[in-house]
């Protein structure tokens, strides 16, 4: 027996020493390729686990080709939507055999393009990735190019020909406009944390992002009832609490104040609400709140946020299911098709200053 300090991994050699067999025989048993009688895969198995072996996973992607492992690239994993949509991607995959790689980006294009190099010299079996820019994407057509399976998360990417598995935001954003226009708000604030770049919704390509959409909705919304929204309402910060402050800080003290603010998502909604608190403002009486995404503190605030709430989790289990399925050689399979995003009432919405409804 080794002493306590002398340890050493246990190799496929020793392996093959407790079994009575070959290398060679151990080799394809542990490693489930080949051809090997089930007599000497008993055998060998009974030996790894009395041994403890652990597979030399590089060494077992070399013979196999395959990883059992899948890599997925997300933009904030401390935003609750990626957490809570990593969770639906593992869940998904692990019914498969596969384990999970996760990288973070930040939302930055250049740690993606490191985090889906890293992955790739990982050999992971495919990727699911939600791309931090919509267009600046020929890292991700390199995957493609190789034959390696990619799904995106949240975001489509145009021209790439891969999967997408994301909400359908506009409609519910639409509705979100025409609450907010029916109880008199004009000056509507949009705060973001996406490049500017991916918010526009003209140009050749339009709607690329769901934060495109979700701006595209309130624009609808506007058009519908004749009028127009001011897109220097529009505020696209930088991933910090003091940018978003400022944000808040800015609409609702110009001169034209916006009665009415829409964090993007739930980490904006979170210092939004703390903004306003900051500056003596009410919710809803002397600024409404909208947040896309739910999360149980928005039902627990005083007044409780409304919000656009995304079916996060099965989006998640959808991406995870349809990798899967590809690294599987699925082919054909029709286009996963968008999960419809829904509107929550709660208190957070009022009429402009507090007095009755109008219509618009």
């Amino acid at each position: 027996m080794a002493k306590a300090g002398n340890h050493r991994e246990i190799t496929v050699a020793d392996v093959a020493r407790e079994a009575g067999v070959s290398k060679a025989q151990a080799a394809r048993a542990l490693g489930a390729y080949g051809a090997v009688s089930d007599a000497v895969r008993e055998r060998v198995l009974a030996a790894a686990a009395r041994l403890n072996y652990r597979p030399n996973q590089p060494a077992r992607t070399l013979n196999t080709g395959r990883s059992h492992s899948v890599g997925v690239v997300v933009g904030d994993i401390e935003n609750p939507y990626f957490s809570l949509a990593t969770r639906g991607i593992s869940d998904a995959v692990e019914r498969s055999g596969f384990t999970v790689v996760l990288a973070n980006t930040s939302e930055r294009v250049l740690a993606e393009r490191a985090a889906v190099d890293m992955l790739m010299d990982k050999r992971v079996d495919g990727l699911i990735v939600a791309p931090a820019s919509t267009s600046d994407s020929a890292h991700l057509q390199a995957v493609v190019d190789a034959g390696r399976p990619l799904v995106l998360l949240d975001r489509t990417v145009p021209g790439l020909g891969v999967d997408a598995a994301r909400a359908e935001i506009e409609p519910a954003a639409r509705e979100a406009a025409d609450h907010l226009l029916a109880l008199g708000h004009r000056r509507i604030g949009y705060i973001t944390t996406a490049d500017g770049s991916d918010v526009r919704t003209d140009g050749p390509h339009p709607l690329p992002s769901p934060v495109a959409a979700r701006v595209a909705g309130l624009v609808g919304g506007f058009t519908e009832h004749g009028l127009t929204w001011d897109s220097d309402l529009l505020r696209s910060c930088r991933h910090d609490e003091a940018a978003i402050r400022k944000a808040v800080v800015d609409l609702v003290r110009d001169p034209s104040p916006a009665t009415a603010l829409i964090a993007s998502d739930s980490l904006i909604g979170l210092v939004v609400v703390g903004a306003l608190q900051e500056e003596g403002l009410r919710i809803p009486d002397d600024v409404s709140v909208l947040m896309y995404d739910d999360q149980p503190w928005a039902r627990l605030v005083t007044p409780p946020i409304t919000v656009v709430a995304q079916p996060t989790y099965d989006i998640g289990y959808a991406a995870g299911a349809r990798l899967a399925a590809l690294i599987a050689g699925a082919t054909n399979s029709p286009p996963l098709v968008p999960l419809p995003a829904t509107l929550i009432r709660r208190g957070s919405i009022g009429p402009v200053g507090g007095g009755s409804p109008t219509r618009p």
